[in-house]
């Protein structure tokens, strides 16, 4: 287990309050971010194909860039573990997780359902998180202990979850099926067939949607730290419940198996679905 890892124990240790200073920071970031990404949108620029055949673009890197420019100058000692230029000082207390543009490939196809997650870590366990949807002009802002916010043209105001009761009421969001296989693929049709209604695409936009109360489920899987930090203290501070396929926290460490709901009775009857053959 490496430093930024939590341990069992630790994961039961209360989060710190976020210094006021660091939310500052946050907001830069999302802010230096924004206006790279509006730059190239629909731009020419070549796409290229990362070893898991998963899109990036010049837009990408020179996100990161700006917001580790940011970084550099406002918290240079803290960590961070980017999608595009790796990780620095990830041992430390205190670790920005980046995903410049989460949705690349709605990006390069013109699609304005993209944008970036910007997450901060004390002891590998997320305390801030924010979803920036650059084209839309929206924000969500989730800091631990607090209720999280949304923020677009008409201003910032409290999100919260919704209750629709059962799971057969619930409507459940992934970005694509694709993203299922094997045994996941065949968890992931036990959960679909106890739904309301499925959606697909969204990336991250998903995630807002369930804050915002529009959906209650979303489920993915081969997700890395910097596609699902951000989202941890977004959903917890609009009342949500996230976890990995086994019910347990996200971190730093976890695999990349992602349930999110909108309430624990939707939660614990995913989790059963996703664990065992129904019927």
């Amino acid at each position: 287990m490496s430093a930024h890892e939590p341990s069992e124990p630790l994961a039961s240790v209360p989060l710190p309050e976020v210094p006021e200073s660091f939310v500052e920071v946050a907001g830069a970031l999302a802010e230096a971010a924004s206006a790279v990404t509006r730059r190239w949108f629909r731009g020419d620029f070549r796409i290229e194909d990362k070893a898991d055949e998963s899109p990036v673009t010049v837009a990408d890197r020179e996100t990161e860039q700006a917001m580790r420019a940011v970084l550099a100058e406002r918290l240079p000692q803290h960590g961070i573990v980017g999608e595009e230029w790796g990780r620095e000082r990830a041992e430390a207390e205190w670790v920005w997780v980046l995903d410049p543009i989460d949705g690349t490939r709605a990006f390069v196809t013109g699609n304005p359902l993209f944008g970036t997650l910007i997450s901060l870590a004390w002891r590998g366990r997320p305390c801030l998180g924010i979803i920036e949807m650059p084209m839309l002009g929206e924000r969500w802002l989730g800091v631990a202990g607090r209720p999280t916010s949304f923020s677009d043209a008409r201003g910032s105001r409290p999100v919260a979850v919704r209750d629709v009761g059962g799971l057969d009421q619930a409507i459940l969001r992934t970005t694509s099926p694709d993203m299922f296989s094997g045994d996941s693929e065949a968890a992931w049709r036990r959960l679909r067939s106890g739904v309301k209604s499925t959606l697909y695409g969204g990336d991250l936009f998903c995630y807002g949607q369930l804050a915002s109360g529009y959906v209650d489920l979303v489920c993915e899987n081969g997700l890395q730290p910097y596609d699902f930090m951000a989202l941890v203290p977004v959903l917890a501070g609009a009342g949500a419940i996230a976890s990995d396929w086994q019910g347990r926290p996200l971190g730093l460490g976890s695999a990349g198996d992602v349930l999110v709901a909108a309430t624990p009775a939707l939660h614990a009857a995913a989790l059963a679905r996703l664990a065992a053959p129904v019927g």
